[in-house]
């Protein structure tokens, strides 16, 4: 018997070069891009206002410790994250990608609300930090199971020689997601907000906007297509355990793993401890705090779409390795100037060197991943490894370098952070090129 969710539209038309086709494909592939938005938009609220939160949950005087503590609970959102792999690439396999894209937004709705309600550590004691860290797990859980399916969806909805220009809406989406997080964070700063009211309650109101933006990603989702691909391989596959089934690519299993580890440290790095080292070390204000990490985003949301394109003609691995060899070699150069610096124009002008490198992972890597992967799998394949690593890797980027930082050492995280991207180096060199092999269908 089929959930209301898998009552879908009909399935969308097959790849061809009429101006129709080409409007039903772009129409889906926004439509599943703007609801990772949202979703990747939720989940960074968090790290954008923790500057501003953390005291309501963890009482004390030191803001590092604070920061420090607010990250932890930042890292249990990863640590779920392979539950939501499997749980709802599991359901992508089975059920579809539509229906794991609908119950993954729904799920990220109900968390981001849980925060924007919860009452702090003066009303309820430790209960507060304990249903902080709860609403954390639930946003970890959805977003888990949002890279995988989206991911899958985008890939399979992509012309064959525009997959890498069109699954780049992915990292576009979630780099966007951040952006407008940080963007709504200056607005409440320089427009609408004093420091003290953001502090005492204004803190809340991202959360509420993301719960309602959460909302309507759903119902556009409602009337999202199915891929080809899906509906074909599923007249043809056995049911069975997306696990089982999964454990027949060991192979491809450990290149996802290999290849995400330093792309994924990398991009956390850069994204959500950016905005504490740029205060915490570098000296910033909250302001040139805030537009600085803003002016880097864009410019690293402008980036994917060419990286992608360009990935269409000359292969993914080159990228790859480019990213490889440029954060093996650059990365402590690069933090260690950032570190030194007190201009806000000086440290935007380092990020932007750094997101030109890193950016060679971002705007491919959920292509790759698919393209490794059988149809009756890839959304499993894509998702249950990359969260594992994601977890293990990115969302403890920012505790290890503010844990670096307490200890006294903060440029151990430099070489820390250079020796995972060189471990990711070996894979890239090793691996095939997945444009050339590739396990998806020639035909989206």
């Amino acid at each position: 018997m089929q959930s209301a969710a898998d009552h879908r539209p009909p399935t969308a038309p097959p790849t061809g070069t009429s101006g129709g086709e080409f409007k039903a494909r772009a129409k889906a592939i926004f439509t599943g891009s703007i609801g990772n938005l949202v979703e990747w938009y939720d989940f960074y609220t968090y790290a954008a206002f923790a500057l501003y939160f953390a005291p309501a949950f963890f009482p004390g005087n030191d803001p590092v410790v604070q920061q420090l503590n607010a990250a932890i609970l930042f890292a249990f959102g990863f640590i779920v994250r392979p539950i939501g792999g499997w749980l709802f690439g599991h359901i992508g396999d089975r059920h579809g990608r539509r229906t794991a894209l609908m119950l993954s937004v729904l799920l990220m709705c109900f968390g981001s609300l849980m925060i924007a309600l919860l009452p702090t550590y003066a009303s309820i004691g430790v209960a507060a930090p304990a249903l902080l860290g709860l609403a954390r797990v639930l946003q970890g859980l959805s977003l888990g199971g949002e890279y995988g399916a989206s991911a899958t969806y985008l890939s399979e909805m992509a012309e064959p020689q525009r997959r890498g220009l069109y699954a780049s809406f992915q990292p576009m989406t979630l780099i966007g997601g951040q952006l407008c997080a940080i963007l709504v964070l200056l607005l409440l700063e320089q427009v609408f907000l004093t420091g003290d009211e953001l502090r005492a309650w204004g803190w809340r109101i991202p959360f509420v906007i993301g719960a309602v933006l959460a909302v309507s990603a759903l119902f556009m989702r409602r009337n999202l297509h199915e891929t080809p691909q899906f509906e074909a391989a599923r007249k043809d596959e056995q049911p069975t355990s997306s696990v089982r089934a999964l454990l027949r690519y060991p192979r491809e299993v450990m290149v996802v793993v290999g290849l995400t580890m330093g792309g994924t440290t990398a991009f956390y790095t850069y994204t959500t401890y950016m905005q504490k080292f740029l205060k915490l070390s570098v000296g910033l204000n909250p302001t040139q705090t805030t537009l600085v990490t803003a002016g880097s985003l864009i410019f690293a949301l402008c980036l994917q779409p060419l990286y992608g394109a360009l990935s269409d003609r000359i292969g993914r691995k080159p990228l790859l390795i480019w990213f490889g060899l440029g954060g093996t070699l650059f990365t402590i150069p690069l933090l260690n100037a950032l570190q030194a610096t007190h201009s806000a124009l000086t440290a935007f002008l380092l990020l932007a060197c750094a997101w030109l490198i890193v950016s060679g992972y971002t705007a491919i890597n959920a292509v790759v991943k698919a393209e490794l992967f059988p149809t009756a799998v890839r959304a499993t394949g894509v998702g249950l490894p990359y969260a594992v690593t994601v977890s293990v890797f990115g969302g403890t980027a920012e505790p290890i370098a503010l844990w670096f930082k307490t200890s006294g050492f903060e440029r151990g995280f430099y070489y820390y952070l250079t020796g995972v991207i060189a471990v990711s180096l070996l894979v890239y060199l090793t691996m095939r090129d997945t444009r050339r092999h590739s396990a998806m269908a020639p035909h989206a």
